[in-house]
């Protein structure tokens, strides 16, 4: 999350507003409700994490061992383990 400035965003009597309250602290504004955005969606982490169970399942499938995806992809095994059930789960 990056902060931006309030004068920059806000008319000026809001800002003075606000100082009324805060002044010259930080404020957290949340995002309205049905905006939220669910972990990972913003800088791709969802999506590379989905690509890489779904590639983990694919050599499992082709007969890679839990042992030898493990140490490729630095996880334990029963997260592996995990991944390969919850795909195996999504493909049922």
């Amino acid at each position: 999350m990056r902060y931006s400035k309030a004068q920059n965003v806000l008319p000026e009597e809001i800002v003075k507003i606000i100082q009324e309250y805060v002044d010259g602290e930080y404020l957290y504004i949340p995002r309205k409700n049905g905006n939220e955005k669910a972990w990972g969606e913003k800088n791709g982490t969802r999506k590379s994490l989905k690509h890489r169970n779904v590639e983990i399942f694919n050599k499992h499938i082709e007969g890679a061992s839990l042992i030898e995806l493990a140490n490729q992809y630095y996880l334990s095994e029963k997260s592996i383990r995990r991944i390969v059930s919850q795909e195996k789960a999504l493909c049922a």
